[in-house]
């Protein structure tokens, strides 16, 4: 009986992990003491950096796409509003 549900909530788990509220805060957490987490000018490895960020920056979320199987968020710096870009959600953690 739990086998048979679980290809129905796996993906609802999925969703709600992934679905977290548009103009929501968020932290870059998790790229690392010496590294920076590459915000990009669209959804994907292929775009151009525009700038790297430190763990710790504030961030203000826009809103998220999955490509490819990475989920990407798009996102403004809390401090500096007008740069903006994407980020991998994998590196986001809610403020």
């Amino acid at each position: 009986m739990t086998r048979a549900r679980f290809p129905v909530l796996f993906p609802l788990l999925l969703v709600a992990a992934c679905s977290a509220a548009p103009g929501g805060r968020a932290v870059v957490s998790g790229a690392g003491p010496d590294e920076l987490l590459k915000l990009r000018s669209g959804p994907g490895l292929e775009y151009r950096v525009v700038l790297g960020l430190p763990d710790g920056t504030a961030l203000t979320r826009r809103d998220c796409v999955t490509e490819l199987g990475q989920q990407w968020c798009r996102v403004s710096l809390a401090a500096a509003p007008g740069v903006s870009g994407f980020v991998s959600g994998d590196y986001l953690a809610e403020r």
